[in-house]
This record gives C-alpha cells, sequence and structure tokens, in this order.
C-alpha cells in the first residue's frame, strides 16, 4: 500500500470520527446550558455554564434508579440469553433430524415477528400473572425477543466445531452432559462474545416494551426515564441530554474493561 493511499484512508478514518462525535459535542454543549440559553449547540457555554441539568435528570427523572433498573435487566438477560441459547443450539448443530430442522426454521422465523406486534397478549399476560413493573416480567419477555438470534449464531458456530472433540471426551468417560460444559462451553467464547455484546446493547437501549411493563415510575428503565422528560405539557431537552449523558458512563466504563473481548466478539460476528 502506498503513503498516498494510506494518507487518503487516515484523512477518512478521522472524518469518519468526528462525524461520530459531533453528537455527543451537541449533547454536551448543551447540557451544561440552562433552558433559557437558546444559543447555538455549537458555541459552549464558557461563561453561562451549569449543572442543573444534571441535578434534575437525578432529582426528576430518577436516573439513576433506571440505570440499576436497566443494569440488573441486561445482566439476567443477557446470562440466560447466553446459557439457554448455547444449550439450546446444541442439538440443533449436532443432530440433523427433520424435527431440529423445523425447530431451527422456527427459530429463524420468530427472528422476523416484530416484538410490538404482540404487545396485547403480551401485556394482558403479564397483568393476569402479576408480573407488571417487575424485574421477572421484562427479562423473560427480553429474553424471548433475544433467543432467537443467539441460537441462530451458536448453532452456526457449533457446527464448525470438530465433533472428534466430543468423541475424545466420551473415550475418556464422560457424559454428553459433562463434555458439553467441560469441552463444548469453554470453544464457545467468540461467539459468546458476539451474543454479549449484541444481547446487553440491545436490552439496554430496548425502549418500547419496557415503557408498556414497566408502569411504575420507580421501575421504570433508562430509555423511558429519558423520555419521561417530553411530555404532552411541555419538554426539558437540556435535562433529557443530561441523562442520556449520565446513562453513557456505565457503558463507557464496561467497554473500557472489557475492550479486548469487545473487539474479538465483533470479528467473530463478522465472520458468521
Amino acid at each position: 500500500m502506498s503513503r498516498r493511499v494510506k494518507v487518503v484512508i487516515g484523512i477518512v478514518l478521522v472524518v469518519f470520527c468526528l462525524v461520530q462525535l459531533v453528537p455527543f459535542y451537541f449533547g454536551v454543549t448543551t447540557a451544561f446550558k440552562s433552558q433559557d440559553d437558546v444559543s447555538s449547540v455549537w458555541r459552549f457555554p464558557f461563561s453561562g455554564t451549569t449543572i442543573d441539568n444534571f441535578a434534575s435528570a437525578i432529582r426528576d427523572g430518577g436516573v439513576l434508579r433506571s440505570i440499576l433498573n436497566s443494569a440488573v435487566v441486561t445482566v439476567a438477560t443477557t446470562l440466560l440469553t447466553c446459557v439457554i441459547g448455547a444449550a439450546a443450539a446444541y442439538p440443533l448443530a449436532r443432530r440433523r433430524t427433520v424435527l431440529n430442522r423445523g425447530f431451527e426454521l422456527f427459530t429463524l422465523g420468530v427472528m422476523m415477528v416484530p416484538p410490538l406486534s404482540i404487545l396485547v397478549p403480551l401485556y394482558s399476560l403479564l397483568h393476569d400473572m402479576g408480573l407488571l413493573s417487575t424485574y421477572t416480567g421484562l427479562v423473560i419477555v427480553l429474553l424471548c425477543v433475544q433467543l432467537p438470534q443467539a441460537i441462530f449464531l451458536y448453532s452456526q458456530f457449533l457446527r464448525s466445531v470438530p465433533v472428534t472433540l466430543e468423541e475424545a471426551a466420551s473415550v475418556d468417560g464422560a457424559s454428553r452432559l459433562m463434555a458439553f460444559f467441560r469441552i463444548v462451553l469453554p470453544v464457545l467464547k467468540p461467539v459468546s462474545a458476539t451474543v454479549i455484546i449484541l444481547t446487553a446493547v440491545n436490552v439496554w437501549n430496548e425502549f418500547a416494551m419496557s415503557s408498556y411493563i414497566m408502569v411504575q415510575p420507580e421501575m421504570r428503565t433508562l430509555a423511558p426515564a429519558i423520555a419521561s422528560f417530553f411530555g404532552g405539557q411541555g419538554a426539558n431537552a437540556n435535562a433529557a441530554i443530561a441523562a442520556s449523558l449520565i446513562g453513557v458512563i456505565p457503558v463507557l466504563v464496561a467497554y473500557l474493561f472489557l475492550q479486548k473481548y469487545f473487539m474479538k466478539g465483533m470479528l467473530a460476528g463478522a465472520e458468521k
């Protein structure tokens, strides 16, 4: 690759990064402005900087409580999705029976169904079971939404894993269940990283189902809590953006600590 091509690629990457950072800059300039300040979002309020919007996001919007709710739901849903998805994909990848192929096609079909299309019967069911505004209710719903994608990714990856590994474990006296947990699961680390990234991001940013299931204000997750600043009687965009910036912090911290696994997971997902 010539030097000129490298320079062009570098310029394109810098421009791409700047375009990605512009919305964050607008968010920072808006969050530190008072509601009365109508100056351009390009100008940082050096003279009239205020943290009242962050205080309003925490006090009125309950953003810290909503972050805790989102963290509980995200961790529980992601963990269950990985465990159940891997266990369900294992027989689909290893036993190519007509029933398993039919179940695999059914799983792919479920991925095409918009979750909101079943909202009304789902809401009635959760209401009858007393699971509205509970972690259990939302985790079950989001788990059902995320599982088809996880089963598909795990089953595709498992087909590239040699069966001889399990046969060698069987010769050594391991049962099929023991071979799955001790031999197969450790091999699934790359695709597990992909499933964790996709599931965690989808659940953390989920808005529509959470808005209808978590009806009590103290049980709201992050996205509905931010949306609560926009109502029919008016809006507080500055506080909403401040709440968004606070909500980004846990994601940034998680990314800094898990950056190596994120990159491996994204590469594994691209290969699939």
